[in-house]
């Protein structure tokens, strides 16, 4: 198959990025030559995202322009597992594949190269699945993504995740070792991702998250090793003293809040209160120097008044969040919530999302700003238009100007200004 080329295009989270970079490598093995243009492939494969119903209608956008394309398309991931009999209304699809069976990819596009025309939909019960997916993995990125755990128990009201995706599966620590020997001589940042990361090990005896984080850090030694979006609940005394102790682990957590109203956290199945989340940062900013809290926030979840908006802005203007990723609530099909009364007005939702959003802004804003004037170091990640940026441990954008830069090489800035979506500095 040396002559096929395979084009992929990957939406939503750090899972679905670390899973596309696995199949490339399925590919790869298999002779398949990988191109970044659409027009070139023979193959492509489109990795959805069905999170919100925005999430869905781009995986839809994409489908629909990839089957434009003459060439074997297969559509793969949680979208795949949630729609396929919509996807499969697509004209051009050829493969669909949900959230299992990854490691058989490449057998069904080539069934699919033999038999053109003919769809073939791989789509399983995610309920029983109860092993890790093992699968092949390069990054292909400066920061080297690293999934240890698919899966999720929680069943917040609002969330698809875990009808798409299964419960929890943890990676053994033997695999997580072995891909971390892989990465040691080549990857300055690691950044663990899973579904949700802080479950690590609730499906096997006498192991957690804080066990794979030992793991990672002995076995691959690296200047950074980032951790994944967290529950608060998740944030045990032992895992908040090897953030404060060990200087490789970055000072940065991202802790989803999704309402700063009790009764709202209650009727979405959240496990923590208000209280509970405020003693938290509390603590967090007070032990672990220069901390980034970063959260994500819901606005318009059926039954959300006034009253409750006004809570949730009083609470996050309160805390020291240095980024709020807001989302209007997303009614998806076959969750608690999608069948309760009192649903918000679209017109409502994005009022209160620009509200929000105001916030986040400004906290950000106010985050980057003590940034100026001091010395920051960052991982060279991209470099356009002249500029190369990175981030800090800390999780702030730096941009200077390329003048020779290696990408994933260690620089240290200087910071002027806020500029973009971060600040801008000069190289030291």
């Amino acid at each position: 198959m040396s002559a096929c080329k395979v084009f992929f295009q990957t939406l939503g989270c750090k899972v679905n990025q670390y899973e596309s970079e696995a199949m490339q490598k399925l590919f790869e093995a298999a002779g398949y030559e990988v191109t970044q243009k659409i027009s070139e492939a023979s193959v492509v494969v489109v990795n959805t995202c069905t999170v919100t119903a925005v999430s869905s209608q781009k995986s839809r956008q994409m489908i629909r322009r990839a089957a434009k394309e003459n060439c074997v398309l297969v559509v793969v991931g949680c979208y795949a597992q949630s729609e396929p009999e919509e996807i499969s209304k697509i004209d051009g699809v050829d493969v669909i594949i949900g959230t299992k069976d990854r490691t058989r990819i490449i057998e069904l596009v080539e069934a699919a190269l033999k038999n053109r025309g003919e769809k073939i939909l791989q789509i399983g019960s995610v309920e029983d699945i109860r092993a890790f997916e093992e699968l092949p993995h390069t990054p292909h990125r400066t920061r080297a993504f690293l999934k240890i755990e698919d899966g999720c128990n929680n069943f917040c009201s609002y969330c698809i995740i875990p009808y798409v995706r299964g419960r929890v599966r943890s990676r053994s620590l033997e695999s997580i070792r072995a891909e971390c020997l892989e990465l040691k001589a080549n990857y300055k940042e690691i950044v663990l991702t899973g579904i949700h990361i802080g479950a690590y090990g609730r499906d096997v005896k006498n192991i957690s998250l804080i066990d794979a984080v030992k793991t990672v850090l002995y076995a691959a030694n690296p200047l950074r090793l980032r951790l994944g979006s967290l529950e608060s609940a998740e944030m045990t005394d032992e895992l908040i003293e090897l953030i404060k102790n060990d200087r490789r682990i970055c000072n940065h957590v991202h802790l989803p809040l999704q309402s700063g109203s009790d009764e709202i956290l209650k009727a979405m199945r959240r496990p923590y209160t208000t209280k509970n989340f405020a003693e938290l940062t509390a603590r967090l900013v007070n032990e672990v120097p220069e901390i980034s809290i970063g959260t994500d926030l819901i606005v318009g979840f059926p039954g959300e008044t006034d009253k409750h908006f006004d809570e949730t802005i009083d609470f996050i203007q309160s805390q020291p969040f240095s980024k709020i990723h807001v989302f209007p609530y997303s009614a998806r099909a076959g969750t608690v919530a999608a069948a309760l009364p009192n649903q918000i007005p679209a017109q409502i939702k994005k009022f209160r999302a620009s509200r929000a959003l105001e916030i986040s802004r400004a906290k950000s804003k106010t985050f980057n700003e003590r940034l100026i004037g001091k010395t920051v170091e960052i991982i060279a990640e991209t470099s356009e238009g002249g500029l190369v940026d990175g981030l800090t441990k800390n999780y702030v954008r730096v941009y200077t100007p390329d003048k020779n830069i290696l990408l994933g090489e260690v620089i240290k800035i200087q910071v002027e200004k806020i500029f973009k979506d971060g600040v801008f500095g000069a190289v030291k």
